[in-house]
């Protein structure tokens, strides 16, 4: 792949927009609409524009295959342009739009803490597909939150148990320094808590160097981080600030071999702007790199007949597009779980749906009949973890493609976070006046 191929991902961008808005128009007997928070504009469009444009390939397929029990869905987009406000905007615009909102998901930390409190008082349910606030697990205080499959909190532990097996073991790292270069922003500053703990209890230093949005001059942090001379760099980057990080990095002489990027710098358009500066680095990821029946179902289908969302083919399967259509899986699925409890074939409110995330059980044998199977991990999840998994893996890019370096799901210390969890979802619940309990179905 390479830079040609890179600008016609991102000029395809604005043809999704489009197409969306005539799916959006067509009248089925019954339909089940879903708000889009997206942007495609800007410093994070191709993030945003991958990522929407998986979701909507994958509603197209559903909508072409009988819908979800004979319910179709159907979808309105509003740009937030990644903008908290824009994005409370656009949540208080679609809202209340064909009947009211199934449920929600905004892509972006800033926005999803923007409307947390909206969305329990609105009483819809917001997923937060491997971002936003990680304590929002706690099914007993954010019962209407679900930070769907692995959340930041349970993949920093994750990079810490990798980091620890490459040294040699946890206690290995003990008297070494790891450096966060970070977003600086609300997604940025997610992780830290966890990092400080595992610092206090493993015994590394850890050093945190902020940058400016969006990122596009860091010289002056890599300059920084030559200094200090780490022995690893967490890189918690989003858009343009990733391939610059790498590029950065390679100047000043520091080894990708020791960078690790969160899941969010780990995309194809981290990596090729990035060139050969980029070849051997690694990231996290809750998708396995590699192509399933569902995505050439997607391409037989959905662009066979001209209805998918994005203009260049060669983004299917791609790491956003993978991830948009498997939290439209996991979206979809939701629905056909509250229609087994609430009616088969009937369009689903936003409280039946609640309770369909809170009774997720996506395993091996529901994947392979999906066409996804290994795709993502197993996700069971319950009032007590609306999380479902926390299992992660670790990608290399070499130099063409990402590639699974860690051929298991890497599991951090759930039982750590959950304890950091349920200390600051407290803490929440005490402010907010929340009694701590499950929701009845």
């Amino acid at each position: 792949m390479n830079h040609n191929r890179l600008s016609r991902w991102l000029a395809g961008a604005a043809v999704g927009v489009a197409l969306t808005g005539a799916a959006a128009t067509q009248s089925f007997a019954q339909e089940q609409y879903i708000p889009i928070l997206s942007y495609r504009v800007g410093p994070y469009a191709a993030g945003g524009s991958g990522f929407f444009g998986g979701a909507i390939d994958y509603f197209n397929l559903v909508n072409m295959t009988g819908g979800i029990n004979g319910v179709k869905i159907t979808w309105e987009e509003c740009e937030t342009e990644y903008n908290a406000s824009r994005g409370v905007e656009c949540y208080e615009r679609l809202k209340k739009n064909a009947g009211g909102a199934s449920l929600v998901e905004p892509l972006s930390t800033g926005i999803a803490y923007g409307i947390l409190d909206r969305v329990a008082t609105d009483k819809i349910p917001m997923t937060t597909l491997g971002y936003g606030r990680s304590d929002a697990m706690n099914g007993e205080v954010f019962p209407w939150v679900f930070p769907l499959i692995t959340s930041y909190w349970t993949q920093a532990s994750g990079m810490i148990k990798y980091l620890g097996e490459k040294a040699g073991g946890l206690d290995k790292l003990k008297g070494k320094k790891i450096v966060q270069i970070y977003h600086d922003s609300a997604f940025g500053k997610e992780p830290f808590p966890v990092f400080e703990a595992y610092a206090k209890q493993l015994g590394f230093e850890y050093v945190k160097i902020a940058v400016p949005h969006p990122g596009n001059e860091q010289q002056s942090q890599w300059l920084q981080i030559r200094q200090l001379n780490p022995d690893y760099v967490i890189l918690w980057g989003w858009g343009v600030m990733n391939p610059t990080a790498i590029k950065t990095a390679a100047r000043v002489g520091y080894p990708r071999e020791k960078i690790l990027g969160v899941w969010w710098s780990g995309s194809e358009e981290d990596v090729i702007p990035a060139g050969d500066a980029a070849k051997g680095y690694s990231s996290m990821t809750f998708n396995t790199p590699g192509n399933y029946p569902v995505l050439d179902q997607i391409r037989q289908k959905v662009y066979g007949a001209g209805k998918g969302n994005l203009e260049d083919k060669s983004r299917i399967g791609s790491v956003y597009h993978m991830r948009g259509v498997t939290a439209a899986i996991l979206w979809t699925e939701a629905i056909r779980k509250a229609q087994e409890k609430y009616g088969k074939g009937k369009v689903m409110n936003a409280a039946q749906i609640r309770w369909g995330f809170e009774n997720l059980n996506v395993d091996e044998a529901r994947q392979k009949a999906l066409g996804v199977y290994g795709m993502f991990p197993v996700v069971k999840t319950s009032c007590h973890d609306h999380e479902g998994s926390g299992a992660t893996k670790v990608q290399l890019w070499d130099g063409k493609a990402w590639k699974a370096l860690t051929p298991n799901w890497v599991m951090g210390d759930r039982e750590m976070i959950k304890g950091i969890a349920m200390k600051t979802s407290a803490e929440y619940a005490t402010e907010k006046k929340i009694a701590p309990a499950c929701m009845a179905g």
